[in-house]
């Protein structure tokens, strides 16, 4: 898998910087907080339009300091520490028990009898060093993604962890942006749950590398 971008670490920060409400918007809706791109223009410009309730403005505030602590790290290794800091930065304030560490019950995904395994039944330091030294970076940040998300390590926030898991790798190899479009998320979802019950990455890495990657060339 080759990747579709090649620009600089400073330049892919830059870029990021410059997505940033795009990005929140993505990521948001990707997680089912219902926000409109204009709620994140106001959002990010602390501009109260009222369209957007406490709770989903607590969420939106840890995904953007998530943002920040990513982009203020990009050089930090990526360990499963790393990983528990950025459920922290996204989860703190809004009343998700434990946050910054790994769920300690069981959990059920809409649409699907699949099951995760509780956090104290895996070695997730192994697999993460697996996916780590897969050769392909642009691989790598999607398997990522995927596999933060078929986890289920945390009790909330996992889809926006794994967007800023990945995203750090892709700006740190300077690869761009990892994002699913608003308008495509039903069609994501439906590969998500396929991918859930048969941890087969082939036909949902394929459609993320071609409608979820954004760069500058």
């Amino acid at each position: 898998m080759k990747s579709k971008y090649n620009m600089t670490k400073e330049d892919n920060i830059f870029f990021a910087k410059r997505k940033l409400i795009d990005n929140l918007y993505k990521s948001a809706n990707l997680e089912g907080i219902a926000v409109t791109f204009a709620d994140i223009v106001a959002f990010v410009n602390n501009v109260n339009t009222g369209n957007i309730s406490i709770d989903d403005m607590l969420k939106l505030k840890g995904l953007k300091d998530a943002w920040d602590f990513v982009l203020n790290t990009i050089d930090e290794e990526l360990t499963i520490d790393y990983i528990k800091k950025i459920h922290f930065e996204i989860c703190k304030g809004q009343g998700v028990v434990p946050f910054g560490e790994f769920r300690d019950k069981g959990v059920g995904i809409t649409g699907t009898n699949y099951r995760p395994k509780l956090p104290r039944e895996c070695n997730y330091d192994d697999e993460l060093k697996n996916i780590m030294n897969i050769d392909s970076a642009i691989d790598r940040c999607i398997t990522l993604f995927l596999w933060i998300q078929r986890s289920q390590m945390f009790l909330d926030g996992n889809k926006r962890v794994a967007n800023l898991v990945a995203n750090k790798e892709m700006i740190k190899n300077g690869m761009g942006i990892l994002a699913v479009p608003v308008e495509k998320i039903g069609e994501y979802f439906t590969l998500l749950i396929n991918f859930y019950e048969t941890n087969d990455y082939t036909e949902i890495k394929k459609w993320i590398y071609e409608n979820c990657i954004d760069g500058l060339n």
